[in-house]
């Protein structure tokens, strides 16, 4: 089990490097992909991945990276109005087939994979993005690593009993203290080849440290989307790790607060 995960672990990262290298149409291409998988297994956990409530969403998905590559952006709004439609068009015509929970998981799926995602490309097309994208992975896949070491070697009080019995508090302060040291040794690193007016060091620090606090978040309510429908795993897409979903859910929550982050609060443009 083991060996299966990290042989995964490492051709995921391998496939990251190489999108995120690449850029501009390969990033936005296989975010979306990767968006309308996602968006499919977590469909499925109610049932409905195939349904036209689905279909609605697959096509705003679509459209939603359509606008973005097109930089249309002025129309994002009157898209989620128009899905949003589409999906209660469906509730109405075909009641009592779909529940109204049903179309409000929909439409949660639209903001909360697509939406949140999609700032992975955001990151990218930002000025120095090939280095700033970086930061989104720190502060995930970094905080989650780095957490399992704190929790396993200083792990005493759990974190969440009943959602996730195996975190611990320390844990979680491990993770997030080493997130934000990742940032800061990243920051050092990247200083030599990003023209700042700022210290890299302090600024990544920082950002790392918020966004480890944040995929927190993201992995335990991916947790408690499957507790609360009795489900293990999301798939098994990947071998020792589950599902899209299982293997983003800290990146989907983390990837905004980054990108807004560095937008508004930084000044990166």
């Amino acid at each position: 089990m083991f060996k299966q995960r990290l042989i995964s672990g490492i051709v995921l990262v391998i496939l990251a490097v190489i999108t995120l290298y690449i850029g501009s149409f390969v990033t936005l291409c296989v975010t979306a992909v990767i968006s309308l998988m996602g968006i499919f297994e977590l469909l499925r956990v109610i049932g409905k991945e195939t349904s036209p409530l689905a279909v609605a969403v697959y096509t705003g998905t679509i459209l939603y990276y359509i606008l973005l590559l097109l930089e249309m952006e002025q129309y994002v709004v009157p898209l989620m109005l128009a899905v949003l439609i589409a999906l209660l068009t469906v509730y109405v015509f075909t009641f009592p087939r779909y529940a109204i929970a049903d179309v409000a998981i929909s439409f949660f799926a639209l903001f909360y994979v697509t939406m949140m995602l999609a700032c992975i490309y955001r990151i990218r097309s930002l000025q120095d993005g090939g280095f700033l994208i970086v930061l989104v992975f720190l502060s995930a896949w970094g905080n989650d690593t780095l957490a399992y070491c704190a929790g396993r070697l200083f792990g005493k009080h759990k974190m969440s009993p009943v959602l996730s019995p195996k975190k611990t508090i320390e844990g979680a302060i491990g993770g997030i203290l080493g997130a934000g040291l990742l940032g800061v040794l990243y920051g050092l690193f990247a200083s030599r080849y990003i023209n700042a007016n700022m210290p890299l060091w302090l600024v990544f620090g920082i950002v790392c440290l918020v966004g480890g606090m944040i995929s927190i978040v993201g992995d335990l309510a991916a947790s408690a989307i499957k507790r609360n429908y009795d489900v293990k795993d999301y798939s098994n897409l990947i071998p020792g790790h589950g599902g899209i979903l299982d293997r983003f859910d800290s990146i989907i929550i983390t990837a905004p607060i980054i990108y807004y982050l560095l937008v508004l609060v930084v000044g990166i443009s």
